[in-house]
């Protein structure tokens, strides 16, 4: 994609589709190293693909490539449906989820039947309260089955007043999953020394169940933070089993007070449960969400946890469930106080870009989507995640003594804010 000039004098500085760069972003992402990523400043579009990539494909209105589709689906179509039990196209649309996706006999039903039921309940709430405020979006369903058991509704709001796009998807997983996938869970655990592949033998894929309920919000006004939330829940068939979570916030622009707000009121949801979690999961996040070729947090975190199994179970569903009940509490009064904010062409600009880097974090580095596109999870449920419209400038630096370097600051120096 480097250097038409044409491209650049026949788009000149409009955003750029995030699907369009998926094929460039994810094909880097596979065979590139991290150093090698550099923004851009040719702004691409569906007629910038074919001219400066001839392997790109057009079907039906939408811009893949040989490489998107291969980075995607390889894990899918590599070994035969029946090794792991979905894939790519194991979904089956339907009208209406039934009143729960688990299957009735299988380790543990109660644990899992809860879970989703909690991330059912979460997902309504939520989005209820999105519409609300929104004013004039409304989320589209999509709902879904597997035949080996599991499904998930998906829910996305597409041009509203507020919310260029915001997505809340529920999934429940059946499969089973490599062994060096299991290895590499081993190997990031901050809690226990389970092992997590005792009694299989080596090359040997694991059976497991997952439920989660994700969240996106990509706000309209650049001064209003774009917000991500997943609390999940894990089982082996060999009977072990974790949790796993957060909530975390990306401004485009620094406001204090909204900081303090957001932190706050997950740092009173973690002290409820445990007072060493907030402190532990707010420096998790700090190390999770950084864009490592960058140098800089993709955003201004908030907690993050996984593989959490150092308790009671019912105890951690509960912290799991009181952190997914906070999320509008945490996130909804920002969004009124600047929904109606003013703002400039360069501003938007600015947001634009800061979206570039979140782009770049979830297909790069983000643990949700690698395992769902790993496990052969519903491509449109796990890309629900990336903005519409994104931007990159080649070698761009905020102005000095700006509100972007202002913020630049707090990206690549982690701050506390409660």
């Amino acid at each position: 994609f480097a250097a038409d000039r044409s491209i650049a004098t026949m788009m000149p500085r409009t955003a750029c589709t995030v699907a369009v760069l998926l094929a460039a972003i994810v094909a880097l992402a596979a065979v590139v190293p991290s150093s090698a990523f550099a923004p851009s400043t040719q702004v691409l579009g569906a007629s910038a693909l074919r001219q400066a990539a001839p392997l790109a494909l057009r079907t039906r209105g939408r811009i893949a490539s040989r490489s998107l589709q291969q980075s995607l689906l390889c894990t899918a179509t590599k070994e035969p449906s029946s090794s792991s039990g979905i894939g790519w196209d194991s979904h089956k649309a339907i009208d209406k989820a039934p009143d729960s996706l688990c299957r009735d006999g299988t380790a543990n039903t109660e644990m899992r039947a809860k879970f989703e039921k909690m991330c059912r309940e979460a997902q309504d709430q939520i989005c209820k309260a999105i519409e609300e405020c929104d004013g004039q979006g409304k989320f589209q369903e999509d709902a879904w089955t597997r035949e080996d058991g599991g499904g998930g509704i998906s829910r996305v709001l597409q041009g509203g007043k507020v919310w260029e796009k915001a997505g809340c998807n529920l999934s429940v997983v059946y499969g089973s999953m490599p062994q060096e996938a299991l290895s590499a869970a081993n190997d990031r655990r901050k809690f226990s020394t389970t092992d997590r592949g005792a009694g299989y033998k080596p090359g040997e894929r694991v059976p497991f169940f997952a439920c989660g309920l994700s969240s996106v919000m990509h706000p309209r006004n650049p001064h209003c933070p774009t917000m991500h939330f997943n609390y999940r829940y894990f089982e082996t068939e060999g009977g072990v089993w974790w949790f796993g979570g957060g909530t975390d916030i990306t401004p485009a622009y620094l406001d204090e007070d909204d900081m303090r707000h957001f932190h706050g009121t997950y740092k009173e949801v973690c002290d409820k449960h445990d007072k060493d979690f907030y402190p532990r999961f707010k420096a998790w996040a700090d190390e999770y969400f950084m864009i490592k070729h960058r140098g800089e947090t993709r955003g201004l975190g908030g907690i993050f946890f996984d593989d959490l199994e150092d308790r009671d179970p019912e105890k951690i569903f509960a912290f799991s469930s009181d952190c997914a009940a906070a999320v509008t509490k945490a996130y909804l009064p920002i969004i009124e106080k600047h929904k109606d904010d003013e703002f400039t062409e360069r501003q938007k600009e600015w947001q634009l870009m800061r979206r570039g880097r979140y782009v770049e974090f979830n297909l790069v580095y983000d643990r949700g989507t690698i395992f769902g596109l790993k496990t052969g999870g519903r491509i449109e449920s796990i890309l629900m995640s990336l903005p519409e419209t994104a931007r990159w400038e080649y070698n761009h630096h905020a102005e000095e003594g700006s509100e972007e370097e202002r913020i630049m600051k707090v990206f690549k120096e982690a701050k506390e804010w409660v």
